[in-house]
């Protein structure tokens, strides 16, 4: 390498740090500016940093005013080239950036969707993917908030009407008994006891529910016979059945079947009394309930409770098992459920509309299913379990 090369190479390495130097306090000055001016910066910087070196080598080459002037023409042209890509790819990135600030913002506080550019690198448009992901999962578990606020509302609205009216009937009773104004006082005792029954039932109910929604610790789970407690709830119900004239009858497997699943007796017990209750108070006298249990070919275990109640209308199908719908709109709550429910499950009339909520509520805790379909005259009821996977 000779004298000429060496002092060129110098003159470039000179210029080239100076510039680097200045580019970087300059950088440093604006690092908490727009990530616009930075790019633009930083694009600026090495073009100038070339355009000095280069202007200071061609001096010290003693090459001709026409070719110096082409040459810083040239580079000229090829900075105002890189300042113009700098310019864009800034505006690209700020974009993306105001587009994140924005949705950034709006989370928690809208959920509605917000409009964005599209035309961002990549790198910012996976992130805007996912601030709309994230804001579809909070604008979901925003509308399940409020539709539990207003269950909740709406129960404690219409179990305090359900509760008010049988103890205006206590009152009334007790005063009447207070003032020796009822000469049958064994029947007005009974009356009483008949509404503290209703009213314990209510509450069992309630109480029921709330243990459900609340996710309890595991309880202890073992085999049931799903035939056999079918037949066991069908027997303690035969004298609800014939005081309202209804006929109630269970058919299960002629083999030694016992269709046991893997659960909680009471629970199950429960569940399926809700549901044969529900049947008989629905049919009109002289109709039929029916309990069927049996195993599907995929081995799960069914059982399914066919009544008379008419029929429920195909729009409230999907709504049957909410929450505090009994079967008359002026007694249900606006974001209630359809047709034929239930009440207590003690068995007595009225109620206040939980008992086939308890009944889905102990189904899916049993990893089951439950749903209700239209036949001709009334509707089924069905329950399916998976089966005991092991030696009961």
């Amino acid at each position: 390498m000779n004298r000429d090369q060496v002092t060129i190479l110098a003159l470039t390495a000179g210029w080239t740090l100076i510039v680097a130097l200045l580019g970087a306090a300059v950088l440093w000055r604006f690092r908490r500016k727009s990530l616009r001016i930075t790019i633009i910066v930083a694009g600026l910087v090495p073009m100038l940093g070339a355009l000095a070196a280069v202007t200071q080598s061609v001096q010290a080459m003693f090459i001709s005013a026409h070719d110096s002037l082409v040459v810083l023409w040239t580079l000229a042209f090829s900075g105002v080239l890189g300042l113009a890509m700098s310019v864009l790819l800034g505006h690209w990135i700020s974009t993306g950036s105001r587009d994140v600030g924005r949705r950034l913002r709006h989370l928690g506080t809208s959920y509605e969707p917000v409009e964005g550019n599209a035309n961002v690198p990549a790198e910012l448009a996976a992130i805007t993917d996912e601030l709309e992901m994230t804001r579809l999962k909070l604008a979901a578990s925003n509308d399940r908030e409020r539709a539990l606020e207003a269950s909740r509302r709406e129960l404690v609205a219409f179990m305090s009407h359900d509760l008010r009216t049988p103890l205006a009937g206590l009152r009334a009773v007790s005063e009447g008994l207070e003032d020796g104004v009822i000469d049958d006082v064994p029947g007005a005792l009974r009356q009483m006891r008949t509404t503290v029954d209703r009213m314990t039932g209510l509450v069992d109910d309630l109480f029921e529910l709330s243990r459900l929604s609340a996710a309890p610790p595991p309880r202890r789970r073992s085999a049931v016979s799903l035939r056999e407690l079918a037949e066991d709830v069908v027997g303690e119900s035969c004298e609800h059945a014939r005081s309202e004239g209804v006929a109630l009858s269970v058919a299960t497997p002629s083999d030694d079947d016992r269709l046991a699943v893997h659960g909680d007796a009471d629970e199950l017990t429960r569940a399926v009394s809700n549901l044969v209750g529900n049947a008989i108070r629905h049919t009109e006298r002289g109709g039929t309930v029916k309990v069927m249990v049996a195993r599907e070919d995929d081995g799960r275990v069914r059982l399914a409770v066919t009544d008379g109640c008419g029929g429920i209308p195909d729009d409230d199908l999907e709504r049957v098992f909410d929450i505090g719908w009994r079967g008359d709109e002026q007694r249900t709550p606006a974001n209630g459920v359809a047709a034929t429910s239930t009440g207590s499950s003690s068995g007595g009339g009225g109620g206040g509309g939980l008992g086939l909520a308890i009944a889905r509520g102990v189904v899916e805790s049993h990893d089951g299913e439950i749903a209700v379909t239209n036949i001709p005259g009334g509707c089924t009821f069905k329950i399916e379990l998976p089966p005991v996977t092991t030696p009961s």
